[in-house]
């Protein structure tokens, strides 16, 4: 996963500081209630290895149609995706996470694609 994003230096349009990241991914329609659940309940050891890493103000959104749109902050893109990926919590999450998502080849961290961010109001 690169940190690119042709025209800026970060996602905020100031040309530093935190980062905006927004991705897709889509939850097969006979697991989203599970989903939820799983989600209600985040591991605490996997919460505390999302704020080390540099992930803040992080949401996960579900449409009905299984459409998942997750959004955090960052400093640095690819020091969170990094520092996560070393962290065994968030490979045992990630395993169990897996089997939720429709398209999927390999660990649900590695579908994120940041989206384009086109337009912010502070």
């Amino acid at each position: 996963m690169t940190d690119a994003n042709p025209g800026a230096a970060d996602a905020t349009g100031t040309g530093g500081g935190r980062r905006r990241v927004c991705f897709l991914l889509r939850v097969k329609p006979d697991r989203m209630e599970e989903y939820r659940a799983r989600h209600a309940e985040v591991w605490p050891e996997m919460r505390q290895a999302l704020s080390e890493t540099g992930w803040h103000n992080y949401s996960l959104f579900l449409a009905p149609d299984g459409l998942l749109v997750g959004y955090f902050e960052t400093d640095d893109l690819d020091a969170a995706l990094r520092g996560m990926a070393e962290r065994e919590v968030n490979a045992r999450w990630q395993a169990e996470m897996a089997p939720f998502f429709e398209h999927l080849d390999g660990d649900p961290d590695e579908g994120i694609v940041p989206l384009t961010e086109v337009f912010h109001l502070d």
